[in-house]
């Protein structure tokens, strides 16, 4: 990879962490976050998208990029959390909605509008299929990332 190539990749990456922190701290707003902790569910929503671009510049696909940062950052926000005697959702919901699939979602609800108002259309409905699979599957991974520290690190009871 040239030199070149690692500028133009770290300034998409910037990028992209910049732009995600922006919806996060804007949601943590919403729900009233303490104004000293905006900060953390900004850079979590921004270190979190920026996982999932890096990964998938890797070649991994978008779901399991989502699983993996959903993941890392959720246990990072239970660490914080602890650090800061603050509830973890506070940081790791936020970090979240970055990430929400929006296209696909759009783009599935617009296909079965079509499907709805032209009738059949065999390139309509596999797109419809293959974005609300997308949407699913993202969502899914987001669900399993945010659950993992409480399934791994709260038990009451031992794995095995």
């Amino acid at each position: 990879m040239s030199n070149a190539a690692i500028i133009s990749l770290l300034v998409e990456l910037l990028q992209d962490m910049a732009l995600a922190a922006v919806p996060a701290a804007g949601f943590a707003m919403v729900f009233n976050v303490p104004v000293r902790v905006l900060k953390y569910c900004a850079m979590f929503g921004a270190l979190a998208h920026g996982m999932r671009f890096l990964m998938m510049r890797a070649g991994m696909p978008i779901e399991w990029g989502t699983l993996i940062a959903a993941t890392a950052v959720s246990f990072a926000g239970v660490w914080l959390a602890q650090r800061l005697r603050a509830h973890p959702k506070v940081f790791t919901v936020a970090a979240m909605i970055p990430m929400i699939p929006g296209v696909p979602f759009f783009t599935t609800i617009i296909a079965l509008h079509h499907l709805g108002t032209r009738g059949f259309e065999a390139e309509l409905f596999s797109m419809a299929l293959t974005n609300g699979l997308r949407t699913f599957f993202i969502i899914g991974a987001i669900a399993i990332g945010l659950a993992m520290p409480g399934l791994l690190l709260y038990r009451r009871r031992p794995v095995v």
